[in-house]
This record gives C-alpha cells, sequence and structure tokens, in this order.
C-alpha cells in the first residue's frame, strides 16, 4: 500500500523531448516506473527509446492517456507553458499532475487553481521534485518516481516524508534508509507559494494508509501551511509525527531559496511553526541530521 502512486500506476511526461524531461523520463524508467507515454505537441508518432523500451509520444495528453490508459503526467515544461500543460492534464481527466518546473509565474498559478477547482485531478508542486513510491526491487526498483528524486536513496517500508524542500526530502530519506527503515511514499510539495498539494493533504492520506506507521514533516519559513497542519495532527493524527523547520537564520522580508520562503507581517517565522510543533506533539528536529533520530525515537 502507498499513498498516490504505486509500483502499477502507469505515467506520462509532458516535455518529454526536452533536455531535462528526456533524462528524468531514462532515469525513471531505469527505475522500473512505468513510463508509458510523453506527449510534445508537433512530435506525435515519434517515439522516445531508452533501455530497450519504445515510450510512444503524442501530440496531446488526451490522446496519450486514450491510447496507453495513463493516469499520472509529470510535467517537465518551460515555466511560460508549464501552467496550460497543467491544465492539459486536469481537462484530460488524469488522476495525478506532478509539476517539476520551477518559476510559473504565481499570477498563473493561481488562474490554474482556480480552474482545477471542482475537477478530480491532484496537483503537485510545482517546483517540487516530486512523489516516490519505492518498490520491492534491489535499490528499491520497480518502484513508482515521478520526478527528479534520485531512485536509489529509497527503500520500501512504512515511514511517509512531506517535505516543502526537495534537497530535504533526499536527506530525510537517505538518513532513514541508512538505519535500514524504508519509506512508504515520499512526496515533494514544492516551495511556491500558491501549489496543489499541502502538507495537511498529504498528512490526512497518511493517516488513511494502513502501511504507513510514521511520518516525517519537512516545512520552512512563509505561510501557514505546517501550523495548519499541526493543528490537525494535534486532533487526529492516529501515528508519530517528527518534523523540521527550514530558515530559522532567516531575516524578515528576504525570500530565502523558495518564492514561498519569506516572513511577511510576522506571519511564518520558523518560531512560530516550531512551537505549533511543539503543542501538536510533533517531535521537533533542531538539526536536518537529526530527523530520522527523532521520529525513531518516538516510534
Amino acid at each position: 500500500m502507498a499513498i498516490l502512486v504505486t509500483p502499477q500506476t502507469k505515467v506520462l511526461v509532458q516535455g518529454i523531448t526536452g533536455s531535462f524531461g528526456a533524462r528524468h523520463t531514462q532515469l525513471s524508467i531505469e527505475y522500473g516506473t512505468l513510463i508509458v507515454a510523453g506527449v510534445t505537441p508537433g512530435k506525435g508518432g515519434q517515439f522516445f527509446e531508452h533501455a530497450g523500451k519504445k515510450v510512444p509520444i503524442f501530440d496531446t495528453v488526451a490522446e496519450a492517456m486514450k491510447q496507453t490508459g495513463a493516469t499520472a503526467s509529470a510535467v517537465f515544461v518551460p515555466p511560460p507553458f508549464a501552467a496550460d500543460a497543467i491544465l492539459e492534464g486536469v481537462d484530460a481527466g488524469l488522476d495525478l499532475v506532478v509539476a517539476i518546473t520551477e518559476g510559473i509565474p504565481v499570477n498563473d498559478m493561481v488562474k490554474a487553481r482556480r480552474a482545477m477547482e471542482g475537477k478530480k485531478t491532484r496537483l503537485i508542486g510545482p517546483n517540487c521534485p516530486g512523489i516516490v513510491t519505492p518498490g520491492e526491487g534491489k535499490d528499491s526498483h520497480g518502484g513508482c518516481r515521478i520526478g527528479i528524486a534520485p531512485g536509489y536513496i529509497h527503500k520500501k517500508g512504512n515511514i511517509g516524508v512531506v517535505s516543502r524542500s526537495g534537497t530535504l526530502t533526499y536527506e530525510a530519506v537517505w538518513q532513514l534508509t541508512c538505519r535500514g527503515v524504508g519509506q512508504s511514499t515520499c512526496v515533494g510539495i514544492g516551495g511556491d507559494p500558491v501549489n496543489g498539494t499541502s502538507h495537511l493533504d498529504v498528512i490526512k492520506m497518511f493517516n488513511d494508509d494502513p502501511e504507513t506507521h510514521g511520518i516525517i514533516m519537512i516545512g520552512e519559513i512563509g505561510g501557514s501551511a505546517e501550523e495548519e497542519a499541526a493543528e490537525w495532527i494535534k486532533k487526529n493524527c492516529k501515528k508519530p509525527v517528527a518534523g523540521f523547520i527550514a530558515g530559522a537564520t532567516a531575516p524578515p522580508g528576504r525570500r530565502m531559496g523558495h518564492a514561498g520562503a519569506i516572513v511577511s507581517g510576522g506571519m511564518g517565522t520558523a518560531a512560530a511553526k516550531i512551537e505549533a510543533f511543539k503543542a501538536a506533539g510533533i517531535g521537533v528536529a533542531v538539526t536536518p541530521s537529526e530527523m530520522a533520530d527523532t521520529l525513531l525515537k518516538m516510534m
């Protein structure tokens, strides 16, 4: 069991012929992900070939879904066109769209989110490393990797990881794997101010997943998403949660790394988030190097 994707999930790649999309499609194929289609307008009828696998390319997401049965997509489309690519997936009725693209204009994302209301598609990202559900094979091969996360650091197991930061996702996963502890699913939700899936959305899914026994939640300064998740965890979560908040030394008013990582009007400080974590009974890692150990001590 896992959340959002399983080793059986059929994935299409929007922007498969660009250098970035092509490289990560190759890595996902090597990991064992079922990449069944690519989408690049104007290149329909061609094939993407790697490791003995021929992936058909289509002009539209709707056609790719119809011909291959894909239910999820990875978006490796340049920022000016990425919101349209997301909405193409939504209009075609995909279950899941994972937008890796960084630098999508906030206004585009506001419009995209509004257009998605009432639709069945879940969006992860944008500006995120994506999602990995590890498989049973050596180095967790045979799992589902949508995005840019390094597959080899994962191990199949029972810890859920959700994070705004890509690199800290990898750090938490590697710490767990090095301790012989595997992961159910790892979700990078992205660092933009307007995204498709929040910490709370993912925490609820982990809480409902019988195969997830503990959770690592990684946040950062800016916004109130971590506090909202902590409030829900305090009242509803049946599983141990450990957390880390990045950006404790960031000066107010200055954006740090991610577009959404900014303390404004006294809101979104690391101190407030850490306080909310403690009040909710979430184990707080003081440094990133303690994330796995903080959770494992609680289990």
